[in-house]
């Protein structure tokens, strides 16, 4: 079914963009030596001279956690609109240094890929409610993590209290509250940067249509987001509001 979708989003890309990835991207299970240790899903970034597509890593270990209404989410935010068209066009670039080919902005990163999520509702995609509400468990997911991230490190919150914030507010299995807080503990503000990044993109997105009116494009305002790799939002931001002045010239 993943690679159904992905196949599926790879033939509409016409609708979403100018610039793409010369690297293909494939679906894989997740391999035995370690799916008991790994998230639910995962993307891998393409080998940068083209001898290895970017892989979609499905976990199939414990099939209670990975609920099918959540996979068409997750094949558009692992792989195609999402890590698979950030990750690949930013390794493709030429004449920017290397940091900006494969370093990383989080925010910006994981912005581009919620964002990625929320698209395709506006092609038609997500037709089965039960996806759609996959869609949005994820997007609830996303607003309890914003809760445990800052209770843990703003608010001294312990490891219980934030795997029992997750048990009691979103559908999610407890073993994904488990990883998740683990997560957070060691990787403080990882998770806000996610939904920061997503809602200066919609924000930035919604002023560049406003400013354009007919003009605006979305093809052309996705390239601005990944032409020049992971940047910090302000620089993002300075991007966008370059290109509206661009077409208001």
């Amino acid at each position: 079914q993943a690679t159904d979708l992905i196949n599926n989003m790879k033939s509409r890309l016409d609708e979403l963009f100018i610039v793409k990835p010369k690297a293909d991207m494939i679906v894989k299970r997740v391999e035995a030596f370690r799916e008991k240790a790994a998230g639910k899903a995962f993307y891998q970034q393409p080998a940068p001279d083209g001898s290895r597509p970017g892989v979609y890593y499905a976990n199939l270990y414990d099939m209670e956690a990975m609920p099918t209404y959540q996979m068409e989410a997750l094949a558009y935010h692992e792989g195609i609109p999402g890590h698979h068209m950030q990750i690949a066009i930013s390794q493709e670039l030429e004449g920017v240094p290397k940091f900006r080919k494969f370093g990383g902005y989080t925010a910006h990163i994981e912005g581009w890929r919620l964002n990625s999520e929320l698209v395709p509702t506006e092609m038609g995609l997500y037709e089965d409610p039960y996806s759609d509400f996959g869609r949005l468990s994820m997007e609830l997911w996303r607003a309890a993590r914003l809760v445990v991230d800052t209770g843990i490190h703003a608010m001294q919150w312990n490891r219980q209290q934030g795997i029992d914030y997750y048990v009691n507010n979103t559908p999610n299995a407890t073993s994904d509250g488990v990883k998740m807080v683990e997560r957070h503990i060691v990787m403080p503000s990882q998770a806000t940067a996610y939904k920061v990044g997503m809602l200066k993109i919609l924000e930035l997105r919604e002023n560049a249509k406003q400013q354009l009116g007919d003009k605006f494009d979305i093809r052309q305002f996705h390239d601005v987001v990944l032409k020049n790799g992971p940047v910090p939002l302000n620089v993002l931001e300075n991007f966008v509001n370059q290109w509206i002045a661009s077409k208001q010239a």
